[in-house]
């Protein structure tokens, strides 16, 4: 099904068209509850969204209670832009999400390191 992202109006193909389908947003973080007026986004909105309503939940939850979320997640199925890392000059700088996911500090002395 085509339809148009409802934040950036860029075209988008949802994968959901026929039963037993789902879209390639499924793979997405289940964090983000949708809100009444919502209607699909495109990979990139839909990620700085989702990133963003991590960015909040670290805030307002204990490094404990975000460790718990993010064990749900790893990083076995391939990363996200905007809500595992972002591109700087060509490096990966990988987001505290990334990190809590992957459960350990990696001595590497990572900018956004919550350990």
């Amino acid at each position: 099904m085509n339809k148009k992202c409802s934040v950036c109006g860029t075209a988008i193909s949802c994968g959901a068209v026929q039963e037993g389908e789902s879209c390639w947003c499924v793979g997405f973080p289940a964090i983000m509850p949708a809100e009444y007026d919502q209607d699909c986004r495109c990979k990139t909105c839909l990620s700085k969204a989702i990133a963003d309503k991590i960015a909040l939940a670290i805030q307002t939850n204990t490094p404990e209670q975000m460790l718990e979320l993010a064990s749900q997640y790893d990083n076995k199925n391939g990363l996200i832009e905007y809500i595992d890392y972002t591109l700087e000059y060509g490096e990966f700088v990988y987001s505290q999400w990334y990190h809590l996911k992957r459960g350990t500090c990696c001595g590497n002395g990572c900018r956004y390191c919550p350990y």
